[in-house]
């Protein structure tokens, strides 16, 4: 079930990507968190191209995030929306500031 394997990749302590590897906005925010050091197994990226239930699991992402456009990426359990949302919350600041409230970065700022 799409829901049942979206759910449980979604948690509190991770960084996770649903994406498509043909996507330029994909590639946007891979590149954007590229600027970052997770912990082992903080940051979570999922290909749902090939998957058997990628039209599900997108209507399960739109119905829960309001968007089926990919990516879609979660801080913790709240999406913050796709490639060009992450840039943003990038060069404004916010985005480091989310990573560190989860615990995601290997190396807290000094």
């Amino acid at each position: 079930m799409a829901q049942a394997y979206v759910d449980a990749k979604i948690q509190a302590d991770k960084v996770v990507l649903f994406i498509k590897k043909s996507c330029p906005y994909c590639d946007l925010a891979k590149n954007v968190f590229g600027n970052f050091e997770f912990k082992k197994d903080r940051l979570q990226i999922y290909d749902i191209a090939d998957h058997a239930e990628m039209k599900e699991i997108q209507n399960y992402l739109e119905s829960i995030t309001g968007a089926r456009t990919v990516p879609r990426v979660f801080i913790g359990t709240k999406c913050v929306g796709g490639g060009s949302d992450v840039k943003q919350l990038h060069e404004s600041g916010a985005l480091k500031e989310k990573l560190i409230a989860i615990g995601a970065l290997s190396s807290e700022p000094q």
